[in-house]
């Protein structure tokens, strides 16, 4: 039996393959390359601490950072799904789940069912934090796209609607940032980074 030292080593050194899962969204620098899962949870982290003043609802902010550190770790096995491709999206779930029972299970089990909880409420989207760490995990994105002139909105033929349909679940948990993602879209839409 691995004692509880290595049993958080081991997950440590698993999530570290978060490093090689690309997602649609390029990095804002002069290479332009893809960002991975492990840069996105880093940078939708920092969000939640600047941004905190804009939630709708006050939030326990060290829950809403482990929300966003953990919320994409099942994409190690899992994978990215591009939000705007609705089919795959649905299956995801499922996979996801496998994936995070076999990831919180490599811990002692109080830490795995602290950390599996966390998890699950994020993906359930009801409490102040998870609306919250939800609504960063949209809007990051979409700031990268608009500031790299719309390209994965170009590169994979994305519309005008399926932007405000699939994002609008922002205002859940800051209407302040969904009143400046619905003006992104718009000026998005008359640059022609979207379809209409």
């Amino acid at each position: 039996m691995k004692s509880r030292l290595e049993q958080q080593l081991a997950l440590l050194m698993e999530v570290d393959k978060l490093k090689a899962v690309l997602r649609r969204t390029r990095v804002k620098s002069a290479d332009g390359r893809l960002e991975n899962s492990a840069e996105h949870s880093w940078h939708v982290a920092l969000m939640a601490i600047l941004l905190q003043e804009y939630a709708n609802e006050p939030v326990d902010l060290s829950k809403v950072l482990k929300m966003l550190l953990l919320h994409d770790i099942v994409e190690i096995d899992a994978g990215d799904t591009f939000v705007y491709d609705t089919a795959a999206y649905q299956q995801q779930t499922e996979k996801e789940l496998a994936a995070a029972k076999r990831l919180f299970a490599l811990l002692p089990s109080d830490q795995a069912e602290e950390l599996q909880a966390i998890w699950l409420e994020f993906e359930s989207a009801q409490s102040a934090e998870a609306k919250y760490a939800k609504a960063l995990d949209r809007m990051i994105p979409m700031l990268l796209n608009f500031h790299n002139n719309g390209q994965s909105w170009i590169e994979n033929d994305v519309s005008t609607q399926q932007v405000l349909t699939i994002n609008q679940r922002i205002e859940d948990g800051s209407k302040v940032l969904w009143d400046e993602a619905k003006q992104m879209i718009e000026e998005a839409s008359q640059r022609g980074w979207l379809k209409s």
